[in-house]
């Protein structure tokens, strides 16, 4: 056993040190960001927050409000490809990824749900555990198979994987073990990484090969999506914050009489109640679940939390002088 002595930081253990701005108001700051990618060559333009592949964020119906605000949706995968046909007309294909898989069903699913939409821009390849040569194998046959799209892949936590994820075909690599609020990794497993010092390392790791970095997990308030863009995130992927709301998928729960639901059901993609859901749930001596299900409360339209959202990253950047996202990691102590 090796032992890392130096300092590791996650979220709760930072904060933004504010200094001298000339910025007059939170308006003043442009959240919007235009990337080019290493291996797709195309551009996107928006703000880099993204919504989580899960069963209760994942959904057509979130991605409809979140493009409002240019914003991407990461669809969850459980999608059938009659499902996607029928959504491009409510829902721009620029601001939704279709997700996937590893198994050779989960291809050729891909392979159909991609054919509904040629405008569609983006591929999330999901899984747990980042680190098999089988998911960077993967990664070569989808960047071969759609040599044009920005494909995002993950999860990882170190720079090393980051490097070989990005080396084998991956735009954007998807960073975090353990630290979402309704996974169990950390504590089943005992693996992770924290979630703060993954992305500053795994940023400075993508950036140098020309990648880029979505932090993935651990935000449970707007000022830690803004951490996470100022710790070098491009982009940042939440789940959590946007559950228990009116467009999210999960069971409601009810008090007495009372007509207004006071939680809703949110629960991990290797939760038991995920893998009952979609019909993998597997009781054997190698397989377990890492993920919970909890109750949230419920919080009506997703609308104001997505505005505070943005309005609380837009803070962080008049503390520190900076006039857009980009700026951010370069402002920030």
């Amino acid at each position: 056993m090796r032992l890392e002595r130096d300092v590791k930081l996650t979220f709760d253990d930072v904060l933004i040190r504010p200094k001298r701005s000339t910025l007059i108001s939170r308006s003043d700051v442009n959240l919007e960001r235009e990337f080019g990618f290493r291996h797709s060559k195309q551009k996107w333009k928006g703000i880099p927050i993204v919504a989580a592949n899960m069963d209760t964020t994942g959904l057509f119906s979130i991605a409809k409000i979140l493009q409002r605000y240019k914003m991407i949706t990461c669809m969850q995968k459980f999608y059938s490809t009659k499902d996607f046909e029928q959504a491009w007309e409510d829902v721009d294909p620029n601001f939704a990824a279709v997700t996937c898989g590893t198994t050779e069903n989960s291809f050729d699913l891909l392979e159909r749900k991609m054919a509904t939409n040629e405008n569609i821009k983006m591929i999330c390849i999901d899984v747990a555990n980042g680190y098999r040569e089988v998911f960077l194998e993967y990664v070569k046959r989808v960047r071969n198979n759609f040599p044009e799209k920005i494909l995002i892949a993950g999860n990882v936590a170190t720079r090393e994987m980051t490097e070989a994820l990005i080396l084998a075909g991956a735009d954007i690599v998807k960073v975090g073990i353990g630290p979402g609020s309704v996974c169990t990794t950390r504590k089943v497993a005992g693996v992770g990484y924290p979630q703060l010092s993954a992305i500053a390392e795994c940023a400075d790791g993508a950036h140098g090969l020309n990648g880029h970095v979505m932090a993935d997990g651990g935000c449970s308030s707007p000022g830690d999506v803004a951490k996470a863009f100022a710790a070098g995130a491009d982009f940042v992927m939440i789940g959590g914050m946007l559950s228990g709301h009116d467009e999210c998928a999960g069971d409601l729960i009810f008090e007495d009489d009372n007509p207004t639901p006071v939680g809703m059901k949110f629960y991990g993609m290797a939760s038991e109640t995920a893998m009952e859901k979609h019909g993998n749930l597997i009781k054997n001596e190698y397989r377990g679940s890492e993920g919970k299900t909890v109750t949230v409360p419920y919080r009506g339209a997703v609308k104001p939390t997505v505005v505070d959202i943005l309005s609380g990253v837009r803070s962080a950047c008049t503390y520190v002088g900076a006039s857009n996202l980009k700026q951010l990691s370069k402002c920030t102590t």
